[in-house]
């Protein structure tokens, strides 16, 4: 097709630019969201967040820039780049569904192929080729964030050569302006990802990242569908683009939810998105427990089955509150689910006051909240389980991050007989300043001079360094005697935990004193708590070669990643 060679007119080439330039801004803010999405989403997949969003993005940035070397080969800039929106629409809205489809026949054929050769239910399949096919599977947002960030970064050479063209004449700004399009797009397209999207279904957010991009396909082919090869065909695209969107907004969150059941080892009752972690809550049915069994997982990794939580939140609830000379005022910084909660209130407490981040967790778990109103049955099974605690007078329950709230605790002059930290896993570095050095003498600060504080600490056998850096960093804050004690949790294995006091003697001691136990437990004893506190022969051999956890360091971030990425590959092998 031959382009038209009229020098078009002044008012002529605003119109023009007005519309090159917001398409090009509306396409890179749909671009960097394509990105997020695909690193939250691997994230979530692969278990490492962190490392998965730096890997996408630095996957997606490459591919850019191979991508903006093979523009060149296209000749005609006005088709090519018509027909790439619409591709690049299509591989945004749906590579998450089609990378959970492939993830999900992944783990699903073991089980198929058990039924097939009649195994017995408690045989699944494990061969090398299942686990080769699961391994692959899960590094699909890479293959799918190389092939967006090729597509995305022919974007600027294309549409640089389209309003070269349309002026007729080489332009001396042409690049700082489109790149300068780009750069205000992306950053709007990043501060609607953190305000909006973050806490939408993610099939809801690729959806509507995705009709934005048909919309400025659809303006561009409007406005030059004459120098466009095969435009009605590419109307006909759009069009089914549209009605593509409709589907996947309406139906993909419960597509994605079904697809997600197969990820999980039991029945998901419940997925949600929340503005700072992705929720998730199994059941699965025994006959030897009345109530269906119920796990919650956030970001994938399991934070408690109720089938042995009451050992962990014993484990964690006891010891400091028995090291403790009053019990009148309790902190509990995390513990959102309200379970650690349930067993401090069982204790003679006048105030409990919980910090927790995330207001819609807590909202699951009974806390009133206006904003938020989780399904009725969810609400109802999971109160049950922490026995109304956020509802129980004595509670006083902070959102915030608790690394600010408990600086201003210290400014209003509040002091705390006994101090627990229920916080997840140091696996974010954004949790590693709440393990700190710096973090651990504020609570130092707020602790009653009888009082005991106990941190969750990780598994002492799967992270060693980490667990016995968490010990060193409190003993590093201040605090006179730091101990550390571990226990079996089925749904964990080893688990441990740390304990500390700032004067007299040390928790084991403490709790040696004990006669009896003030408040009756199914599980805690004397002796069981006290044999808690022994390890093996040389488990503390290394100690000296452990680094404290400074503000800032990232150091016990790096343990944990190390210990878990080592784990995994003995798993594998």
């Amino acid at each position: 097709m031959s382009h038209s060679k009229q020098s078009p007119s002044k008012h002529s080439l605003l119109g023009h630019d007005f519309l090159l330039i917001t398409v090009m801004a509306i396409l890179a803010g749909c671009g960097l969201i394509y990105e997020y999405l695909l690193s939250h989403y691997a994230g979530r997949v692969l278990g490492s967040v962190e490392s998965a969003i730096y890997a996408m993005i630095g996957t997606m940035i490459v591919a850019m820039g191979i991508g903006a070397f093979l523009a060149r080969w296209f000749k005609d800039a006005f088709t090519a780049f018509a027909w790439l929106e619409s591709l690049i629409a299509l591989v945004g809205m749906g590579c998450i569904l089609a990378i959970a489809s492939v993830i999900a026949v992944s783990y699903s054929l073991p089980h198929i192929f058990s039924d097939i050769f009649n195994l017995p239910a408690d045989v699944v399949l494990n061969g090398y080729v299942f686990q080769k096919l699961q391994e692959w599977s899960r590094f699909l947002p890479y293959v799918f964030g190389l092939l967006l960030g090729l597509l995305i970064g022919m974007e600027i050479p294309l549409i640089a050569r389209i309003r070269q063209h349309v002026y007729g004449r080489f332009l001396e700004n042409n690049a700082g302006t489109i790149y300068g399009a780009d750069y205000i797009g992306a950053g709007i397209g990043a501060a609607i990802w953190v305000s909006i999207m973050l806490a939408m279904p993610i099939m809801q957010a690729a959806a509507w990242t995705a009709l934005f991009n048909i919309i400025a396909g659809l303006a561009f082919l409007w406005r030059y569908h004459s120098y466009v090869r095969y435009a009605k065909l590419l109307l006909v695209c759009h069009i089914a683009l549209l009605v593509l969107f409709g589907f996947i907004l309406m139906l993909g969150s419960s597509w994605m939810k079904d697809l997600s059941n197969v990820l999980y080892k039991d029945k998901v009752i419940y997925s949600e998105a929340t503005k700072y972690q992705h929720l998730v809550l199994t059941e699965r049915l025994s006959r030897n427990q009345p109530d269906p069994i119920t796990d919650l997982y956030l970001n994938g990794r399991l934070q408690f089955s109720s089938i042995d939580e009451q050992i962990y939140h014993s484990m964690l609830v006891y010891p400091p509150l028995l090291a403790s000379n009053r019990h009148d005022n309790v902190l509990i910084i995390g513990g959102g689910d309200g379970l650690a909660l349930r067993d401090v209130l069982k204790w003679p407490v006048k105030e409990v006051t919980l910090i927790d981040l995330d207001a819609q967790l807590l909202s699951l778990f009974g806390h009133d909240d206006d904003e938020f109103n989780p399904p009725a049955a969810i609400h109802e099974r999971l109160t049950k389980l922490n026995m109304h605690s956020m509802a129980d007078p004595r509670s006083h329950i902070k959102v915030g991050d608790a690394f600010l709230e408990v600086e201003r605790l210290l400014d209003e002059g509040k002091r705390f007989d006994t101090i627990i930290i229920d916080l997840p896993d140091p696996n974010h570095p954004d949790l590693n300043k709440m393990y700190s050095d710096y973090f651990y003498n504020h609570i130092r600060q707020l602790l009653a001079a009888d009082g005991a504080m106990a941190v969750q600490s990780t598994s002492p056998y799967h992270a060693k360094k980490a667990f016995l850096s968490i010990g060193k960093t409190v003993k590093a804050a201040g605090f006179k005697h730091v101990e550390q004690y571990q226990q079996n949790i089925p749904s964990f294995g080893q688990w441990g935990w740390t304990i500390a006091t700032t004067t007299g003697q040390s928790a084991s001691a403490r709790i040696s004193d004990i006669t009896s136990l003030p408040v009756a437990s199914r599980w805690i004893s004397k002796k069981y708590l006290l044999a808690a506190f022994v390890f093996p022969n040389h488990y503390f051999e290394q100690i000296n070669d452990i680094e404290v956890n400074q503000l800032g360091s990232g150091t016990l971030y790096d343990y944990y990643r190390s210990a878990w990425q080592i784990e995994s590959e003995l798993y594998k092998n």
